[in-house]
């Protein structure tokens, strides 16, 4: 059975492997009330994961290391179970959907294990790692509905409370439940006032719908680019933990996290992937009831492939109305363009791009569309600008 002595006792296994991460408080995002950040982006391999892994595989006996170890994951357990049994001298196995970032893939090899790519999703690895489990007798290791796994997460729960003794609540991704079940048995435990809420993709969003009726619900697919919380079904153990000891959970869209971690980068010099900026962008868009609380945010993975950051840093910027796209109705004379242009540098605006394409079939002879891409410092200041260039006799036909 799970019990604080275990997590206790997974701490005390943990500190000559792991780093206490840092716990941030972040003046940005405070708004009547205080929000830290726990920065396990900047744990060894990059994610809480090597907590749960390493716990699990320390304990295994002389008799399963010989027999050598498998698991599947989307990058962040891969990586911590690599390394778990470099360090035990094992051998490993890992099953990881093609979906996930080749820098998580790149990474798990670095670390010694041996990698075999799955098309699909993380579900689609899981069956296929099961598969080769039974064909070798190898030890499996579960990412997240194993008691040692949620033990070793459930240590985040005693650096917070360590941390911040009076912390009112903390914020949690979710994915298949590992990590919010440990923390969420070891604060209702330890301090059972403080409010343990979960966050998942909207697109993933397997233990809100399994809380929500109160069973397992396995989804037919999922579509989120976190993909270390793209997870079909959550566990059977972190569902009966979640429904016992998380108090609500609550989902948020890519754009919402494109933008969480937009701001993590600029405001807090943070790199945070997909499934690590869900907590924050449960808080930044309001989705709990968090006013004059002291509430931490678990930022649970940095390993961001470099590739995606670029894509998701463009959707945060359009999120946040700081990259707007505009096309302008216009007569085709000359003048046009520098009159826009003056309205819109005036304002304070900087125009990256422009397209100026004569009219269709559907316009005036001498009508022309003028396209602008800038960049803007909020939605409040584009539409300060697209006020001026109404009131000046400017047609906008589309934004975006």
């Amino acid at each position: 059975m799970l019990t604080t002595e275990k997590v206790k006792q997974a701490a005390e296994m943990l500190k000559p492997v792991i780093r206490k991460t840092d716990l941030i408080y972040s003046s940005d995002l405070s708004k009547n009330n205080e929000i830290y950040l726990k920065a396990e982006n900047l744990q060894i391999t990059g994610s809480f994961k090597v907590r749960g892994a390493y716990v699990k595989i320390a304990g295994l006996s002389d008799e399963q290391k010989a027999k050598g170890i498998i698991a599947c994951s989307a990058g962040n357990h891969a990586q911590g179970v690599a390394l778990s049994a470099q360090k035990s001298g094992i051998n490993s196995t890992i099953f990881i959907p093609s979906t996930a970032p080749i820098s998580k893939i790149e990474a798990t090899r670095k670390y010694g294990a041996q990698i075999r790519l799955v098309d699909g999703v993380y579900d689609d690895a899981y069956n296929e790692a099961v598969k080769f489990q039974k064909e070798t007798g190898a030890e499996f290791i579960h990412p997240f509905d194993d008691e040692d796994v949620i033990a070793g997460q459930g240590t985040i729960a005693l650096e917070l409370l360590e941390q911040l003794p009076d912390i009112d609540a903390v914020v949690v991704p979710i994915g298949g439940g590992g990590l919010i079940s440990g923390i969420a048995y070891t604060i209702k435990t330890l301090k059972p006032d403080c409010k343990v809420y979960g966050v998942q993709a909207a697109g993933a969003g397997s233990m809100y719908h399994s809380i929500e009726q109160h069973k397992r619900m396995e989804l037919p697919s999922v579509h989120t680019f976190a993909d270390g919380t793209a997870v079909k079904m959550p566990g059977q153990k972190t569902f009966e933990l979640c429904e016992k000891y998380v108090d609500k959970i609550v989902t948020v869209t890519d754009d919402e996290v494109a933008t969480a971690i937009l701001t993590l980068m600029e405001r807090q010099k943070l790199v945070a992937e997909g499934a690590g900026a869900l907590s924050v962008a449960a808080v930044m868009f309001k989705k709990l009831p968090l006013d004059n609380q002291k509430t931490v945010c678990v930022v649970s993975g940095g390993n961001i492939d470099v590739n995606i950051l670029s894509r998701v840093i463009n959707r945060g910027l359009l999120k946040a109305g700081r990259r707007v796209d505009l096309t302008i109705e216009m007569l085709d004379k000359p003048g046009q363009l520098k009159e826009v242009s003056k309205i819109i540098a005036d304002l304070g605006a900087n125009v990256i791009r422009v397209s100026h394409n004569q009219g269709g079939e559907n316009t005036d002879i001498n009508e022309c569309y003028l396209k602008i891409t800038m960049e803007t410092k909020n939605l409040r200041h584009f539409c300060e600008i697209k006020h001026a260039l109404v009131n000046a006799g400017y047609k906008i036909s589309e934004e975006r």
